[in-house]
């Protein structure tokens, strides 16, 4: 039998209001001393009574609009009943039948690079928004012990400060088909957010995190498989290695004639597998009930048509002027449009006056491979764009040769110096005067009789070992261009 896996996600996204959801609290509670961010609302205290953030209602409108969405002319809240050991008031305020937005899309175009099958054709995959819905989030536990979960915990601790932080759901139709896919809808996704400038979208601080359903039917089928929900998953490799893992313990247990249990899964990002936190509840589980101490809210038309013309330019649109604009290829203008810090980046380079297909390629290559290495994101960077054209400015004079440029580059980005002041403090300058090279040469081709006399006798292979010689002799800043015609000049003339 051959199996059809069925993906559909949730992500929640932690808005970056001043405020929490339903009370004056400072939101920002990253870092503050625990329990310090808390009143008697979002700590549910009897008498306490909620006052919608508009703020947070406005940025979720932004984001379904972004996504293709229609804003509910009438959105309200409702509270979704269980038992949250981190939610001081046992219930969540979230909404239930009248989300902020509904029926949108984003479109993931899956390229080469998205890929783990090189043998597959790029193609573009429309994944449905079933809805983006406005909630409070929870508080955080923290559990101590070795392997810092509940179960083998001594004994956990309560921080109330992120209670009541405005949360937005955006939840996928299930149209997703692999966990490739599901990575790269998580990272446009998280992109088109940025743009927005609604949320920081930290995925290590966890105000960007994903669940996601998985089943499997056979291929043709409609009907829906019993699925998984795997929890908080907060980085796109974890998203992808939990749903391969997923993906091949539902093959195996159905391929073996067995029957997958629908429940909710914890990921271990350590071992790369899941396992079972608890049975998958259903929204009547929840019994959701209309919050009573909060009127429904009205978007205008007005008010609709105010925040769609205040939409940011999105990476779909920015990725097109980047081709059009600058005659880069579609897959250079991809990788710079996939972040707003890479595209903010590349534009500051360009309003410096850089040359839009070699700052591509620089960013492209040796900065992104320092990126990596470091752990750093490009907006963490010492090495700006600034240092960037710097560089870029010393090559197109011919002041230093393209090994040098790369060595410079690794020092600039470690130190943070600009690359003229590596060169002037390590005398890197580019030697391009051709008395002093041909000087060079000559020693080179004195020092190396034989190598000089199995050129003469046809080794051409001889040649390179002089070039090498000559490079070294001059500290490697010999101009290679000039080097090898002046070379190539007097072992002729020794002929």
């Amino acid at each position: 039998m051959e199996l059809e896996t069925v993906i559909g996600l949730e992500i929640h996204v932690e808005l970056n209001t001043s405020s929490k959801m339903f009370c004056g609290c400072s939101a920002d509670f990253f870092g503050a001393e625990p329990n310090t961010l808390t009143c008697p609302v979002c700590l549910g205290l009897p008498g306490a009574l909620p006052v919608a953030n508009e703020k947070a209602l406005e940025h979720t409108a932004t984001i379904g609009l972004a996504l293709g969405c229609s804003v509910s002319p009438i959105t309200k809240f409702d509270r979704k009943n269980y038992f949250y050991p981190d939610m001081p008031k046992d219930y969540q305020i979230s909404q239930y039948d009248m989300p902020v937005c509904k029926n949108g899309y984003l479109d993931v175009e899956m390229t080469a690079q998205e890929l783990s099958s090189q043998s597959q054709e790029p193609y573009v995959r429309r994944v449905g928004i079933n809805r983006v819905h406005l909630e409070e989030d929870t508080g955080k536990l923290i559990h101590i012990g070795q392997s810092g979960r509940i179960a083998a915990a001594e004994y956990s601790l309560l921080d109330f400060n992120r209670a009541g932080v405005p949360l937005v759901e955006i939840v996928t139709e299930p149209d997703i088909r692999s966990a490739d896919e599901a990575k790269a809808f998580v990272q446009n996704l998280k992109n088109v957010i940025e743009h927005l400038g609604v949320s920081d979208c930290d995925m290590e601080k966890g105000s960007f995190r994903c669940d996601a359903n998985i089943s499997l039917r056979p291929v043709g089928s409609e009907e829906l498989g019993t699925k998984s929900e795997v929890k908080n998953m907060n980085s796109f490799r974890a998203i992808q290695r939990a749903l391969i893992y997923e993906i091949e313990r539902q093959t195996k247990i159905l391929l073996d004639g067995g029957r997958v249990i629908q429940e909710t899964r914890h990921f271990d990002a350590v071992g790369n597998t899941t396992s079972s936190l608890r049975s998958k509840e259903e929204a009547h589980d929840y019994r959701y009930f209309p919050e009573p101490d909060l009127v429904p809210k009205v978007f205008t038309e007005e008010e609709v048509r105010a925040l769609k013309a205040a939409l940011p330019e999105l990476p779909t649109d920015k990725k097109k002027r980047f081709i059009s604009d600058y005659s880069l290829s579609p897959s250079d203008a991809a990788f710079l449009t996939s972040s707003k810090a890479t595209g903010d980046y590349f534009e500051e380079c360009m309003r410096l006056k850089g040359d839009a297909k070699k700052v591509a390629n620089w960013m492209m290559g040796e900065l992104s491979m320092h990126l990596n290495a470091a752990g750093l994101k490009i907006e963490e960077s010492a090495l700006t764009p600034r240092h960037l054209l710097s560089l870029l400015k010393l090559i197109d004079a011919g002041s230093i040769s393209g090994k040098m440029a790369k060595e410079i580059f690794a020092e600039s980005f470690e130190t943070g110096k600009l690359a003229e002041v590596i060169v002037e403090e390590k005398n890197l300058t580019q030697l391009s005067d051709s008395s002093e090279i041909e000087k060079i040469v000559m020693m080179a081709l004195s020092e190396n009789s034989k190598a000089v006399e199995e050129y003469h006798q046809g080794k051409d292979r001889a040649i390179g070992f002089l070039v090498g010689q000559a490079m070294r002799l001059s500290q490697g800043r010999a101009n290679p261009a000039l080097l090898n015609e002046i070379l190539k000049e007097k072992l002729s003339e020794k002929a």
